[in-house]
């Protein structure tokens, strides 16, 4: 069951309060649904992508009404410009929106701090450590994921990616799966680490993190997104150390 929610929910269609309620509250039912079954991902940046344009909103009324349709009512081939007249009044849209606004964010505020007490549970369940001495800059590798429970270790090769916001620069992490392999009294991580580096002649000096989980939890949706966030978090500490 996946949870959509248009990204121009606000906006596009039926400009009306209790339509626009309706769409919200069967979206966050959803949302809630994947929430108890500790799935997290790509449920909570999909909050987080709804609420932050909210805000937009309630801050540039005019990059709203920007949005709506408008009807051409002139063109001007002399200096081939197009005129367009609004298909809105900008007082009785606006006010309806602002209503829809209002009601939307408390109620998407509430499932992001549902979502964000989830994802820290998650995090605390997890412990990341390094396999062996770490090259001078651990920025690719390799991650060991396991369930601590579990004999299964899935591998994957990473990279630090970096990518800029509006006012600063922020680390993220591209991963490969590379195999899933088994641990055992004669099949340490050290063995795999010694394995890896001999079948993959390009990193000759991988940096090497086990990031285990001591509960289990839905691999694609939770356990492997928040990995990988705390595993960037790592290797940032290593980084700055």
């Amino acid at each position: 069951m996946q949870a959509q929610l248009d990204i121009n929910w606000i906006t596009s269609g039926l400009i009306d309060f209790e339509y626009k309620k309706y769409l919200l509250l069967a979206y966050l039912q959803k949302i809630g649904k994947h929430f108890n079954e500790q799935e997290l991902y790509p449920f909570l940046s999909d909050l987080v992508m709804h609420y932050n344009n909210l805000v937009t909103i309630k801050q540039k009324k005019t990059m709203v009404i920007n949005q709506f349709p408008k009807r051409l009512t002139r063109i001007e081939f002399e200096n081939f410009r197009l005129e367009y007249e609004r298909l809105i009044q900008d007082d009785e849209y606006m006010a309806e929106i602002e209503e829809i606004v209002d009601y939307a964010m408390p109620k998407l505020k509430e499932y992001l701090k549902e979502g964000k007490e989830l994802y820290e549970f998650v995090e605390d369940k997890l412990v990341v450590y390094p396999v062996g001495v770490l090259p001078l800059k651990p920025t690719e590798g390799y991650m060991f994921l396991r369930e601590m429970e579990k004999r299964d270790v899935r591998v994957y090769e990473y990279a630090v990616t970096i990518f800029e916001g509006a006012d600063e620069k922020f680390r993220g992490l591209k991963t490969n799966y590379v195999s899933t392999c088994y641990i055992s009294v004669g099949n340490t991580f050290e063995n795999i680490k010694v394995e890896l580096i001999r079948n993959n002649k390009s990193l000759p000096a991988p940096a090497i993190f086990a990031v285990e989980s001591k509960l289990s939890f839905p691999f694609e949706e939770t356990l492997l997104p928040v990995a990988k966030r705390v595993l960037v978090k790592k290797i940032s500490e290593e980084l700055t150390d």
